[in-house]
């Protein structure tokens, strides 16, 4: 065990067995899968025929080892030593596997150590366009496609809900490395905003972390999902031949985890740190045709990954003393996923096709290489300091009960272990002068305590003592500090100094010296001279007070006290401007500014059309729209009921499930056991007897709640209609007032007034505005046809829509101000 100090707090971290990095391989289906080129099989048959790839999608095959077979270049002659055969022993081969089986083998085990305190990482590399995010992140748009990630944090809140007994927090970081420059994916929130000055990368006893990137906490599955979608919305992405949504940065996103146990008696916690790193692919030029920007970015990227491959083989050497972590900020910023105290596993992400075989090759070597690598996974334990001085306290009070409970058996009843107070200590005082002057031969010593407060009151006397010498001879001698040399030049301009130039007097080993009047000097004459030489030290000390080390230090501490005040002062100051600075964001729009009822009856050029909509709905259509908002209110409310309805039902279903189990398995045991029949009835036992009674009333509840899901289905629909009705009503009317007021003549707008030929609508529209269904629809028929399926989704789907809203309504704003500035 390890023992490290930080401030306050105390780390340990278990040492644990050591073990190999865990690699695997995911191949990406196609249609033109190399089936001479490229076979699989298990390890235990090494030595006869491989097994042939399957290649119908959807079957789940994991194998052990790879082996890749080139066929010889004719062009370079008979003699031709060229390498053909190639066989890498992994831990797992995914071909045509799903997401569910992907996580399962890969991240599973990885995430449910790391509620224990094991670190972990999981890492997808390959080329480009083979998989790498679509394995780690998957499809946003489908829960099923989902990736390791979604997963991972679906499994962690899971993990939390299975454990009462511990307060777990979970809190979360994305980091992009783009062009060898940091980019923290989150700073888009609005309590974050940008940094000001540039991340870094920092190193400490307690491993590696970023100095300037945004840690965020989430106390719930949907708060996770939601910074997720956010950084997802924030990568960076380029298009080439080989990939149309191709990732040009290495992303990080980080799972912080620490676990307190609920109860005070245990001041010790575990935290723990997981990894899941997608890289981005490595690219030949000469095949994805790069150019501009994106080549540069291929570049970086190529650089990274060269130099994140030499660690490896340096890592995977024993005899190798240095690892070139820093050569680039991706090897830096994983110095603790590779090769320390942590769980790793790799997924390398490769194509079936005959024409990317040398990229494939490259990756697999990555992937043997990376098996090389030991790992040795350790359990994180720190103490918290709080916990630690309550259980502390609580000990110590039970060490003095216990502590009396000795002195009254032992008869010593006058005992006091508690602090002493001013008229104890005044009174060990008293001792210690009478035991020095002789008055007192000894004293009672009753605990440990006092005999510290003795020795304490002797330096105490003894500092009173030196004190009182050193006044007494002040008061008959003048005192001169010998690295004084103005108060020396002083002394011997007085005469005070004998023939060899040497003070009078001995020193008295306190660097002082002890002034004694010269022979000659009458003792009449004595108090004159002693006046003449204080005024002659007087003012050599005015004349060289500005030079004297005292005098520095005094004008030094009064300027920093001066400076003290105005520095607070300037913060508080600085406090009320920004504080007023925000108060005045927060203001109106001055009067100055255009309003409605100063606009003319007809602008020379018409408004957008989503800004006369808005107008439109408080004018014209105001009642058309509140009809709509009152049948949109109705139908999500039904939707509500509906999906709360939906829920309840699954959960009986399942009660029905578990119910006829238990039934199945009492039948099954009396059959064991033995029929015992009545007069032809059969009879059971009582627990029996309960269940079905209990199923009984499953199935009539399920039967009344479906019959209420029903109902509530045929109103759902019956409101969507007038809800769509409301829609379309809406939007013709305010076709026809758009119309009317910004494409008509106003010569001709007699023409449309009540009595006329021309009818509304009658005008001829150039562009029609569809207004279709908002998120919100999408989402509750998303959710309705969704959720009966799959109960967990609802998190997921939340956070995706709500990302979804507040992205398309920056989009909206940005829109907004690019058309106000022009």
């Amino acid at each position: 065990m390890m023992q490290r100090k930080n401030g306050n707090k105390h780390y340990f971290t278990k040492m644990g067995t050591r073990k190999k990095v865990r690699a695997f391989v995911r191949v990406k289906p196609t249609d033109d899968f190399a089936h001479e080129m490229i076979r699989y099989g298990d390890d235990n048959k090494m030595g006869g025929p491989r097994q042939t790839a399957p290649c119908k999608l959807g079957q789940e095959v994991l194998k052990l080892s790879i082996d890749i077979h080139l066929k010889k270049d004719t062009r370079r002659g008979v003699v031709n030593n060229q390498q053909t055969d190639w066989s890498f022993k992994l831990d797992g081969v995914l071909h045509n596997a799903s997401q569910d089986l992907v996580y399962e083998t890969v991240a599973k085990d990885v995430i449910s150590q790391a509620l224990d305190g094991y670190n972990g990482t999981i890492m997808c590399y390959g080329q480009t366009g083979a998989g790498k995010t679509y394995t780690m992140t998957g499809a946003t748009e489908n829960y099923k496609h989902r990736g390791i990630l979604p997963r991972a944090l679906q499994q962690v809140f899971r993990m939390i809900e299975e454990r009462p007994t511990h307060a777990i927090t979970v809190r979360v970081s994305y980091l992009e490395i783009y062009n060898e420059r940091l980019f923290d994916l989150l700073s888009t929130l609005p309590y974050v905003g940008p940094s000001v000055t540039p991340m870094t990368i920092v190193e400490n006893p307690q491993g590696v972390f970023i100095k300037g990137l945004s840690v965020h906490l989430t106390s719930q599955e949907e708060d996770a999902f939601s910074l997720l979608f956010e950084g997802e919305t924030n990568r960076i992405i380029a298009s080439h031949t080989m990939n149309k949504n191709s990732s040009r940065s290495h992303c990080i996103f980080t799972i912080y985890v620490e676990a307190h146990s609920r109860t005070l008696s245990d001041e010790k916690y575990i935290t723990s740190k997981i990894n899941l790193v997608d890289l981005a692919g490595s690219e030949r030029l000469g095949k994805s045709g790069s150019e501009g920007r994106v080549l540069k970015e291929a570049t970086y990227i190529n650089k990274s990954l060269s130099f994140l491959e030499q660690a490896i083989i340096a890592l995977g050497d024993q005899k190798r003393d240095h690892i070139p972590f820093r050569q680039c900020k991706l090897t830096h910023a994983l110095k603790d996923s590779l090769g320390g105290n942590c769980s790793m596993v790799l997924v390398t992400n490769i194509y079936g096709d005959a024409a990317q075989l040398e990229e494939t090759l490259s990756s697999l070597r990555f992937a043997s290489r990376m098996k090389l690598i030991t790992t040795e996974p350790a359990i994180n334990e720190k103490y918290d300091a709080e916990r630690m001085v309550k259980n502390l306290e609580k000990e110590l009070a039970l060490l003095k009960q216990e502590l009396a409970i000795h002195d009254s058996l032992a008869n010593r009843t006058l005992v006091n272990y508690d602090p002493m107070d001013e008229i104890q200590i005044a009174e060990i005082n008293s001792q210690v002068r009478r035991y020095l002057e002789g008055t007192l031969d000894e004293m009672d010593i009753i605990n440990l305590r006092q005999i510290q407060e003795v020795f304490n009151q002797f330096r105490v006397v003894l500092s009173q003592q030196e004190q009182e010498v050193e006044s007494a001879l002040r008061k008959k001698y003048i005192l001169i500090d010998k690295n004084d040399f103005a108060a020396i030049s002083a002394v011997q301009k007085a005469g005070l100094v004998d023939v060899d130039g040497h003070l009078v007097g001995e020193p008295d080993g306190q660097s002082f010296g002890l002034g004694v009047a010269p022979f000659s000097t009458k003792p009449g004459k004595k108090s004159k001279s002693r006046k003449t030489f204080k005024e002659q030290l007087s003012s050599s000390a005015r004349k060289e007070g500005a030079s004297s080390p005292v005098g520095g230090k005094d004008l030094d501490v009064s300027f920093s006290k001066t400076q003290l005040t105005p520095s607070s002062k300037d913060g508080d100051i600085k406090d009320m401007l920004l504080r007023d600075r925000e108060t005045s964001n927060i203001e109106p729009l001055p009067s100055d500014s255009p309003k409605e009822e100063l606009r003319p009856p007809r602008s020379s050029t018409p408004p957008s059309k989503s800004v006369a909509f808005e107008d439109f709905k408080n004018e014209r259509g105001s009642e058309i729209n509140r009809i709509f908002k009152e049948n949109k209110s109705i139908l999500n409310e039904r939707r509500k009921r509906a999906s709360k309805t939906t829920q309840r039902i699954n959960a009986i279903k399942r009660e029905i499930d578990i119910t006829k189990e238990a039934l199945n398995f009492q039948k099954s045991l009396r059959e064991k056991q033995g029929e015992y029949e009545n007069k032809g009835l059969m009879i059971i036992d009582e627990e029996e007897f309960l269940l079905i009674l209990k199923l009984k009333d499953l199935k009539k509840q399920y039967r009344t709640e479906y019959q209420d899901l029903c109902d509530l289905r045929a109103e759902i629909q019956y409101c969507q209609h007038l809800v769509d009705q409301c829609r379309h009503r809406l939007l013709t009317e305010f076709d026809i007032w758009y119309n009317e007021s910004f494409f008509i003549p106003e010569d001709m707008q007699v023409a449309l007034k009540p009595g006329s030929s021309i009818r509304p609508g009658m005008v001829p529209v150039s562009r029609i505005v569809s207004l279709g269904e908002d998120d919100q629809d999408k989402f509750s028929q998303l959710q309705q046809m969704m959720l009966p399926d799959g109960p967990d989704s609802v998190s997921f789907y939340n956070a995706k829509v709500k990302t979804e809203q507040k992205h398309n309504y920056l989009k909206t704003m940005m829109g907004l101000q690019q058309t106000h500035r022009k």
